[in-house]
């Protein structure tokens, strides 16, 4: 008998090796991190190809078949918020502006980039009567802004294209939520933020003095980003989300001449399909959300690191390109016959 039970542990033991190692392969769930909530905390966003994974439970379609749940996590506090639960250990994928990666990365946070997220217009927005004209104006002025997120760099690049400096304004950081009531109470002065100030605009409750568009040098930018933990653990799990992502981004660019689909359902959010409209009115939908880390992202991610050094945001600098993980976008690209689809960008 002992003889038998020795022949079936030796009989077995590659197959529970093998099981062992396909069990590895997989994580037990896969953590998402969003930075920002919908219209009244909803867990919903819109505006991007990064939000149709969400929208269109793109993610949790393709690993259903694994038995491997996906987990989104909603942040009202943003950027910073997500940066925290990377620290923790909380979360494997994200999108993340400009800023608050460059803060994490400064700060010794484990992440790559593996794709390009989207480009995104800011609005400058001050209460329907206020005699607040121009950027200019807002000198000694009650000004709301998000800091720690893409906001804080962009808001300090457009005050000083106009000759001032956060500190010529009474910055207040509030949240986006906040910052909206704030402005309907005329708490603030004024206030910089995304496409809902538009609604609120459409509502009469503020006008907007200011935008971005046409001018990529003051927008937000962002990144995907994950956890080098995870990728290292589950390259394959990786690709096949950069996959996912890549594949949305195909898909809304396909909308190019009419993206009343795409407004339809990124106004889930709670930001109207009006606000959306304009927002995205004589954008290049390819250019906008390309997931291309190309020239463009590359020079501007340069610009915002040196700028966070130059503001006192990060202590110290460091080179871009180590961060960057080209290599799962590129398979993701050659193996969906999508190389050349997105043209390379460059600043302007």
């Amino acid at each position: 008998m002992k003889q038998l039970f020795k022949l079936l542990a030796l009989v077995l033991a590659p197959l529970v090796i093998a099981l062992s190692a396909q069990a590895a392969e997989k994580p037990s769930e896969i953590r998402v991190a969003n930075p920002g909530v919908g219209v009244g905390n909803r867990p919903v966003v819109g505006g991007s190809a990064w939000s149709l994974l969400n929208l269109n439970s793109a993610l949790e379609s393709e690993f259903k078949s694994d038995g491997v749940p996906v987990r989104w996590n909603f942040l009202r506090g943003a950027g910073p918020a997500v940066n925290e639960t990377y620290a923790n250990g909380l979360t494997d994928f994200s999108l993340l502006g400009d800023l608050p990666s460059i803060i994490g990365r400064a700060g010794g946070l484990k992440t790559r980039i593996l794709a390009s997220g989207p480009k995104s217009n800011l609005y400058i927005a001050v209460p329907a009567d206020s005699p607040i004209q121009s950027v200019k104006d807002l000198k000694g002025k009650r000004f709301a802004v998000f800091k720690g997120t893409c906001l804080q760099l962009s808001a300090a690049r457009i005050l000083e294209a106009n000759g001032l400096s956060e500190r010529d304004t009474r910055a207040i950081n509030m949240d986006n939520a906040t910052t909206k009531a704030a402005l309907a109470t005329k708490d603030v002065d004024a206030a910089i933020g995304g496409p809902d100030l538009l609604a609120q605009r459409d509502q009469g409750i503020v006008r907007i003095i200011y935008s971005t568009k046409g001018d990529p040098r003051y927008t937000c930018n962002s990144t995907i980003i994950g956890s080098d933990d995870f990728i290292r653990k589950y390259p394959e799990i990786t690709k096949r989300v950069v996959r996912q992502y890549v594949l949305a981004a195909k898909w809304l660019a396909d909308q190019e001449k009419d993206l009343s689909a795409a407004y339809r359902v990124w106004s889930r959010s709670g930001v109207p399909f009006a606000a959306f409209k304009e927002d995205w009115a004589g954008e290049s939908v390819r250019d906008r959300d390309s997931p291309l880390v190309d020239a463009y992202v590359i020079a501007r991610y340069k610009t915002s690191i040196a700028d966070a050094k130059r503001l006192g945001l990060i202590r110290t600098t460091f080179d871009f390109e180590p961060w960057v993980d080209r290599s799962f976008l590129d398979q993701v690209l050659r193996e969906e016959k999508l190389e050349g689809f997105w043209k390379p960008r460059t600043l302007p």
